[in-house]
């Protein structure tokens, strides 16, 4: 009888462990196929970072010299991975090399001509703004980002990337922002919720 019941709670035991191995299997696929998108998301937006400079002029006076180097840079947590990397690697803007540069805090920050602001919080995003350069063209994909002050939004609806563009503060910035841009971009409208 003992060995009965020792039996039984065995494959009890055995039971229960596969379900929750099996329920763990499942939350990591479905965790797993959410970081594929994010992914993929963030390598195509990878690739409108790289596109910015195409179709953006930034001023002479903010490059320290002829030779300096283009500055993209990512503020907070590294949404890219690798791809941004993969993107500008050998790639110029105007003979300037273009580099990446990460930045955990605030505090770590760099004069840069492109930062991606990687945040939710709107008082950090306050704050990263009013410590970038004057010729740094600010973007994210935050809730309200332009109406606190960023430049270009990323709008994410329907698996497709869409650009909320203030293109004022830009040429406040002294950034040239090209009509091809504008026009594949919706413009922000400070009198519109956004």
């Amino acid at each position: 009888m003992r060995e009965l019941v020792q039996h039984i709670i065995h494959r009890k035991r055995t039971a229960a462990l596969c379900v929750a191995i099996l329920s763990c299997v499942c939350m990591g696929a479905t965790e797993l196929r959410a970081q594929a998108v994010a992914s993929k998301e963030y390598k195509l937006k990878a690739v409108f970072l790289f596109n910015f400079t195409q179709f953006i002029e930034w001023p002479a006076s903010s490059f320290a010299s002829a030779g300096a180097p283009f500055v993209i840079g990512i503020l907070g947590e590294d949404p890219f991975g690798s791809s941004i990397d993969e993107t500008v690697q050998n790639e110029r803007v105007g003979g300037h090399p273009i580099v990446v540069q990460r930045y955990h805090d605030i505090r770590d920050m760099r004069p840069c001509h492109i930062l991606f602001i990687n945040s939710k919080e709107p008082e950090k995003i306050k704050e990263s703004l009013l410590v970038a350069g004057r010729n740094t063209l600010t973007i994210s994909d935050a809730e309200g980002f332009v109406r606190m002050g960023g430049m270009i939004r990323f709008i994410t609806e329907n698996n497709r990337i869409r650009l909320l563009v203030y293109p004022d503060l830009a040429k406040a910035a002294e950034l040239t922002i090209s009509s091809k841009l504008l026009r594949v971009s919706e413009i922000y409208d400070p009198k519109m919720p956004r």
